[in-house]
């Protein structure tokens, strides 16, 4: 396994507002995906009123290699989850909420109605929250974005997650075209609703696949894209092939300009959901 360089080091931060987000996730039996997913940055976010709500579960039915969450069967869909996480957001008095989930292949509408019936909630309890949709590809099954499209989140985000070359290791029940098209299908359908991507950088790719990336992602018209370093969570996980230097991530974003992007985040520790209120603040 690579040594992570200094400057991806992040250390523990534990302030009132990170015991204060625990606290009520707790109370309320939700999951995080700043916490399955240990990722670096949840105490800067959650200070700035921001979290990103896993729902559905916490078991997927795919098997991506690079994913901190866990594969197998996943547990029945709970009818109460949309409101608890409403109430959540309304205790935590989050001004940015970022919903995302397990992928439910099992499902006859992939959960579609779920991720509508959350939106609904967060609109009847806090109107004034903005909610950024991060969701699965579900199978590409238009009624079903549809479904998400009409709950009508301020951003719809898809994440491609990695250049074409790589689906096979990476991401072996996933299609590369496919979540392409998901973007462009969402603003085909609805051209006000703010796209948004992502890829981790890492995987074994090399700057002219990342550029090929990014002229994908504007031929969809994709408004946000994120890039951050794949950081491997388990040795029974993808290694890491690189980890990029800050000139990697100025030359990332030189890249996804040249290439048309609107909005381009960039650096180690970028994650997908990583300042993601100000990314739509500067997007509208």
């Amino acid at each position: 396994m690579k040594r992570l360089p200094e400057y991806l080091k992040r250390g523990i931060v534990d302030t009132e507002k990170t015991r204060l987000v625990r606290t009520i996730l707790k109370s309320q039996c939700l999951n995080t995906v700043c916490e399955a997913a240990r990722c670096p940055n949840k105490a800067e976010c959650y200070a700035k009123n921001t979290a990103t709500f896993l729902i559905m579960g916490s078991i997927c039915t795919r098997n991506c290699r690079f994913c901190n969450i866990s594969g197998g069967k996943p547990e029945n869909l709970d009818p109460n989850e949309p409101e608890r996480v409403a109430r959540a957001i309304k205790e935590l008095g989050l001004r940015y909420a970022v919903i995302t989930s397990v992928t439910r292949d099992d499902l006859p509408d992939g959960g579609s109605g779920h991720f509508a019936a959350v939106i609904s909630e967060i609109r009847k309890l806090t109107p004034e929250v903005k909610i950024e949709v991060l969701t699965p590809d579900f199978q590409g099954v238009h009624a079903q974005i549809d479904t998400v499209i009409d709950a009508k989140p301020d951003v719809f985000n898809h994440n491609v997650e990695t250049v074409e070359r790589l689906y096979k290791k990476a991401r072996p029940m996933a299609i590369y075209r496919r979540s392409l098209d998901f973007l462009g299908y969402i603003k085909e359908k609805s051209p006000k609703t703010i796209t948004k991507s992502g890829i981790m950088v890492g995987l074994g790719e090399n700057f002219d696949e990342i550029a090929k990336t990014f002229e994908d992602l504007s031929a969809v018209h994709c408004d946000i894209v994120t890039v951050g370093q794949y950081m491997q969570p388990s040795k029974h996980h993808l290694e890491v092939e690189k980890y990029y230097t800050p000139d990697d991530y100025e030359k990332i974003k030189r890249l996804a300009k040249n290439c048309g992007i609107p909005k381009i985040i960039a650096s180690g520790l970028v994650r997908s959901s990583y300042n993601a209120a100000e990314a739509y603040e500067n997007t509208i």
